[in-house]
């Protein structure tokens, strides 16, 4: 019988690959159907409204679903949580309106940002009925919930332009409608699913206890945000909407291939949780998980670069594939570093280890602010993928030195076994062949024999897959 782990992740799955799915259809459409200086415009308007509502959560989000996996009444938390989203999401948009008033001559961007904005604002305020599904392993709800807004937006979109009426208005208010949608779904949903009445309460005791609780992860949360975007708006603010249009093409695609991580990651803090409320840590199921993820990382990025430039191109008619060719590559040698600091990340936050957390951020934040302040305005897009790679690093090495597992603190070999044997694959199967369909299928062979001769994969690996995803 398969285990509950094996479950969750299984639907987790299919409802990242149905958003993946959708998500890549919207950029596609967007990417394709809107000339880059457009594109650039609403990417740069999508990065700063992301930024400010994961800021806004103050940390709150992953707190709440640790604070539910240890078993804290779903009903008190949520009705916190739902109060602060609706407080801050208010007062934010409030601000942003009051813009017009200050500055009623105000640019295309600034307009984009306002009426995206409303839809946003409708996603922050399905959040905590989201984090809530997830913090009780709710795992088919939280799919559902998840991937209404996409599937309307790329479905609308996708109308559109075979109607050839594709242009701001129409994105802007598909994408309204997208997000609202989403928010009443989640709330009709969630009661549905869990009968637990939806309460807006202000307990001003209570709200500043979690407050106090969440500072830490405030600090994280707001490092993160500006981690996650901040090439994009310096690009945006500083270079052109349209090197933003090829960089944020490029990190999108990255993003999405992705997909492991995102299916993976949402499980390991609620069971992570509850493994470090034990006295027995299991280390070598802990490392051999590790060292799997490393072997998929490293994979997914030696694909992504075999495929590049000849699939892109061929699909985007030239406008993204060639010149992206190097962003990619740096920015897909970051990938196999997410993997292990999310990894470490979760170990620490389940540990209760928010300050700590909170100092590797803003040592990679700083790090990649001032990579991106040197590098980009001499290697541009370029510069930008690489002050990222360096961010990374720097966090995983900060990381490794602060774990307090002795066990573990060799698990950087497997990261740099796995890069070492994607790095040698690729470079081996470009110098020996042209043809790409001939190319990829060697290639899997190439690292795959590669892992085995390295010991990174083994043949029972078999069994301890069983024995990791089976109860």
């Amino acid at each position: 019988m398969k285990g509950k782990l094996v479950q969750n992740l299984s639907v987790n799955f299919v409802q990242l690959i149905l958003n993946q799915v959708f998500g890549l259809g919207i950029f596609y459409v967007l990417s394709t159907g809107l000339d880059k200086s457009s594109f650039g415009q609403i990417n740069l308007a999508l990065a700063l409204l992301l930024a400010v509502f994961n800021i806004l959560s103050f940390g709150i989000d992953q707190l709440v679903i640790k604070k539910i996996a240890s078993g804290t009444s779903v009903i008190s938390i949520l009705a916190l949580y739902i109060g602060h989203v609706l407080l801050t999401g208010l007062i934010f948009y409030l601000l942003l309106l009051s813009g017009t008033i200050f500055f009623p001559h105000t640019n295309n961007v600034y307009s984009i940002i306002l009426l995206i904005g409303i839809g946003k604002l409708m996603i922050f305020f399905s959040t905590p009925f989201k984090q809530a599904a997830n913090g009780l392993e709710k795992f088919r709800l939280l799919g559902y919930m998840s991937v209404i807004s996409n599937l309307i937006r790329c479905s609308g979109l996708i109308i559109v332009a075979l109607l050839h009426n594709l242009n701001i208005t129409s994105i802007i208010l598909i994408f309204i409608g997208g997000d609202a949608a989403e928010l009443l779904l989640c709330i009709y949903l969630f009661y549905r699913s869990t009968k637990i009445p939806l309460i807006i309460k202000w307990d001003r005791v209570n709200y500043i206890k979690l407050l106090k609780e969440a500072w830490p992860q405030t600090g994280v949360v707001l490092i993160t945000s500006a981690l996650a975007r901040f090439d994009w708006l310096f690009i945006g603010f500083m270079v052109s909407a349209i090197k933003l249009a090829e960089y944020s093409f490029a990190y999108k695609v990255f993003e999405i291939s992705t997909l492991p991580l995102l299916a993976i990651a949402p499980l390991l803090i609620p069971r992570f949780t509850k493994l470090f409320q034990q006295n027995i840590i299991p280390v070598d199921k802990l490392k051999f998980l590790i060292r799997i993820e490393m072997i998929v990382a490293a994979f997914v990025g030696l694909l992504l670069n075999i495929c590049w430039s000849p699939v892109i191109d061929e699909i985007t008619a030239g406008k993204y594939g060639a010149i992206n060719v190097k962003t990619i590559f740096i920015l897909s040698l970051c990938m196999p570093f997410l993997y292990l600091n999310n990894f470490l990340w979760t170990i620490n936050f389940a540990k209760g280890r928010l300050k700590m957390i909170l100092a590797s951020f803003i040592i990679t934040f700083l790090v990649n602010v001032i990579g991106d302040i040197l590098l980009i305005p001499f290697w541009g897009n370029e510069g930008a993928a690489f002050a990222f790679l360096a961010a990374c690093i720097v966090q995983t090495i900060f990381y490794i030195r602060k774990n307090n597992i002795p066990e573990l603190n060799n698990i950087w070999y497997s990261l740099m076994i796995s890069i070492s044997c994607a790095l040698l694959s690729g470079f081996a199967i470009k110098m020996l062949l042209v043809n790409r369909w001939q190319a990829i299928p060697a290639t899997i062979i190439f690292y795959i024999t590669l892992l085995f001769v390295t010991s990174q994969l083994r043949l029972k690996d078999r069994q301890s897959l069983k024995h990791l995803f089976f109860q």
